[in-house]
C-alpha cells in the first residue's frame, strides 16, 4: 500500500514538474493514469486521518501491540473480574481454594493458561474508613484485586460493572473479558476451552441467555424504575445471566469508548444485555455457562 502511495506522489510530482516547464507531450493514458493517482492519494490522506482518530479512542495496531514493551506481546485468552464487595471475605477465601488460586499459582494460570483472574471492588462511601482499609490489608496480602474509584453500594453494582469492562481491556489485552459473581465456582479449564471456540467471531456476547418478566410494582425484589421502556408485555429483551458471562474485546472496546453515554437499568445483567441491543452482535446461549452441578457445566452457584 505504501509502495503504491510513492509511485501515485511520484506522478502527481512528475505532472506538476512538466506543467511548469511548458511540457504538453502527455498522453492522455498518461493523464487518466495521474487523475486516478490523485484521486487516490485522497483516499490515502481519509485513511491515515481515520487511522489517527482510532488510535485517539484506544486501539492499537496488532503491529505496535507487538512491539511495545509496555503490552504483552502474547494476546491473553481470558480477563475474568469476580464480583464482591464488603463483607464477604469468606466467599473470596473460598474462591482462592477452590478454582482461583492464589500467589505463584495465580501468575502461572496467567502465563500458562493466558487467564487473568481478580476479585473487583469499589470504594467505601466514606472514603478511607475501615472498610476500606479491611481491603487494602487484604490487597496487600493477596495482591488478587481491581478496586474500583467507584462507590460500594447495591444501587451502584450496574454502573461497577461497566467500569469494570473499561478498566479491564484498558489494562489487560485479551481476547475476551468474563462477568463472574463471587458466589460461583468456575472450572477454569472448561472455561477456557469454551472460549477457545469462539475465537473466530469478533464480537460475542456469551452465557445462559433468558429473558423475563419486568416488574413495575416498586415494593418487589426485582423492580426495575424504567419498567415502561420495556413495552406492554413487560418483558426483557433476551441477555445473559448475571452469574457469568464473557463478552469479546471489541464489545469491551465499545463499552470502553461509549461509557458515558450507556444507559444503565436496576439490574446489572439486564444493563449489560442493553448495551449490545443495537450492535451486530453474536449472541451465543452457552448452556455450559448455565450454573448447576451437572457435569457439562462449567460453573456451579452456591
Amino acid at each position: 500500500m505504501w509502495q503504491d502511495a510513492e509511485i501515485r506522489v511520484y506522478l502527481t510530482h512528475e505532472l506538476d514538474r512538466r506543467t511548469a516547464q511548458g511540457h504538453s507531450a502527455i498522453s492522455v493514458h498518461d493523464t487518466l493514469k495521474i487523475i486516478a493517482c490523485r484521486e487516490q492519494q485522497k483516499k490515502l490522506s481519509a485513511l491515515e486521518m481515520d487511522l489517527a482518530a482510532a488510535k485517539q479512542e484506544g486501539f492499537v495496531s496488532k503491529e505496535h501491540l507487538e512491539i511495545d514493551g509496555t503490552r504483552s506481546k502474547k494476546r491473553l485468552l481470558a480477563v475474568i473480574g469476580i464480583i464482591t464487595s464488603f463483607g464477604r471475605k469468606k466467599n473470596r477465601d473460598a474462591i482462592r481454594k477452590a478454582w482461583m488460586q492464589s500467589g505463584a499459582a495465580l501468575k502461572k494460570l496467567e502465563e500458562e493458561k493466558g487467564i487473568v483472574v481478580r476479585f473487583v471492588i469499589g470504594r467505601s462511601a466514606n472514603h478511607g474508613d475501615s472498610l476500606d482499609r479491611e481491603i487494602d490489608n487484604e490487597h496487600s496480602q493477596t495482591n488478587d484485586f481491581i478496586i474500583l474509584n467507584q462507590v460500594e453500594a447495591p444501587e451502584e453494582r450496574s454502573k461497577k460493572i461497566k467500569i469494570f469492562f473499561v478498566h479491564a481491556v484498558e489494562s489487560w489485552d485479551a481476547e475476551f473479558y468474563v462477568k463472574v459473581n463471587d458466589d460461583v465456582y468456575v472450572n477454569i479449564d472448561a472455561l477456557g476451552a469454551t472460549l477457545s471456540t469462539h475465537l473466530d467471531k469478533p464480537c460475542v456476547y456469551m452465557g445462559c441467555m433468558k429473558s423475563g418478566e419486568v416488574f413495575s410494582e416498586p415494593t418487589h425484589k426485582w423492580y426495575e424504575p424504567d419498567w415502561w421502556k420495556f413495552g406492554d408485555a413487560k418483558s426483557y429483551f433476551r441477555h445473559a445471566s448475571g452469574e457469568i458471562y464473557a463478552i469479546s474485546r471489541a464489545l469491551a472496546q465499545f463499552i470502553s469508548i461509549n461509557r458515558s453515554i450507556l444507559r444503565i437499568y436496576a439490574h446489572d445483567d439486564v444493563s449489560a444485555g442493553s448495551w449490545f441491543i443495537g450492535l451486530d452482535v453474536k449472541h451465543v446461549d452457552e448452556g455450559k455457562f448455565c450454573c448447576s452441578p451437572w457435569s457439562g457445566s462449567i460453573c456451579a452457584a452456591v
